[in-house]
């Protein structure tokens, strides 16, 4: 059994490959809902909230279930973890007595510093830096109506400094996407993190563009993408963000500057004539409840993938997924 489990705190914690054996695995997942099952017995995952959830809590519970196992939700305030009890004692009681922790937080360096201590696998539900689990299932989405992911093109609009927009494009550059990021000076991704991603692509053929003009950003997308623009705890910039974002709204006239077959994507909550107008969420574009429903089965494929790929579940003989060397030797 290996030392070190696979966790997935950042989207490019998966190589390009592993991210496509994820995603394949996602697939298959949604077709045979109810035949994987490595968290039998029931075993337990956590899944620890300290911010309010309506579509990471459901798609996680029901798919810790589907998977054999059974979730126990942690509600803000219900746990002594980072201020009563330290983040290593936690992942120390946490290892002996379930097999995967899931963790909606503000801070990226508290599941960090979860992570670096457990010998089981956790996985980021969001943090303020990054939302890869929901990029998961928008790729899912993507290649349910586009096919593949190479060589698209993703647009983003809106608030370009938010986890979103670090998770788009970090995860549509590790799946060889032309990721392009459009919003206003002041609110455009952290210099690091587009390096990053910078990198990335250079591995997949994608490429990264950060503007503030948006309809150069539209141009020709096959898949154009936003998000609130006003996220917890910034209610008090409310009148503030509403002008300074207008300009990045996705109404029909955007939309229009896209490619004729682009499809829509929001991870939700929306705020309709906000930064999206109800024509197009509601058109035939629209992709947002197809992209909600992929939660459920991207993570689910995920978390199975961790378990092989750590070598704390067998994986199935029906099942032919390449994984990494180690891991496939591990897992015998």
């Amino acid at each position: 059994m290996p030392t070190t489990p696979r966790h997935f705190l950042v989207d490019t914690d998966l190589t390009p490959a592993e991210q496509s054996e994820v995603l394949d695995l996602a697939e298959m997942m949604k077709r045979q809902r109810y035949s994987f099952k490595p968290l039998a017995g029931p075993q337990t995952g956590i899944v620890m909230f300290d911010k309010t959830s309506t579509r990471t809590r459901i798609s996680f519970a029901a798919g810790l279930t589907e998977l054999g196992g059974n979730p126990l939700i942690i509600n803000p305030g219900e746990s002594q973890l980072g201020h009563k009890e330290s983040i290593y004692d936690s992942a120390k009681v946490f290892e002996r007595m379930v097999s995967v922790v899931i963790w909606r937080t503000y801070a990226q360096s508290g599941i960090n510093e979860l992570a670096e201590n457990s010998a089981i696998p956790v996985v980021n539900a969001l943090t303020d830096d990054y939302h890869p689990c929901q990029v998961l299932a928008d790729l899912q989405t993507v290649r349910e109506h586009r096919g593949s992911t190479q060589g698209l093109v993703m647009t983003y609009l809106g608030d370009a400094a938010n986890n979103m927009a670090n998770s788009y494009l970090l995860g549509g550059a590790t799946a060889g996407m032309h990721v392009r990021i459009a919003g206003p000076e002041g609110y455009l991704p952290d210099e690091a993190i587009v390096a990053a991603a910078q990198a990335r692509a250079q591995e997949t053929g994608g490429s990264i563009t950060v503007t503030t003009d948006a309809s150069q950003a539209l141009e020709a997308a096959d898949v154009v993408v936003t998000d609130t623009w006003i996220s917890m705890g910034q209610e008090d910039e409310t009148e503030q963000r509403l002008k300074l974002f207008e300009a990045y709204s996705v109404d029909s006239e955007a939309i229009a500057q896209a490619a004729d077959n682009a499809i829509f994507l929001h991870c939700l909550p929306a705020y309709r004539e906000y930064e999206v107008s109800s024509e197009v969420i509601d058109g035939p574009q629209s992709r947002v409840f197809d992209e909600a429903e992929n939660r459920l089965h991207a993570q689910k494929a995920l978390i199975a993938w961790l378990l092989y790929a750590s070598g704390l579940a067998e994986i199935p003989e029906e099942l032919i997924l390449p994984l990494a060397e180690a891991s496939r030797g591990q897992v015998q």
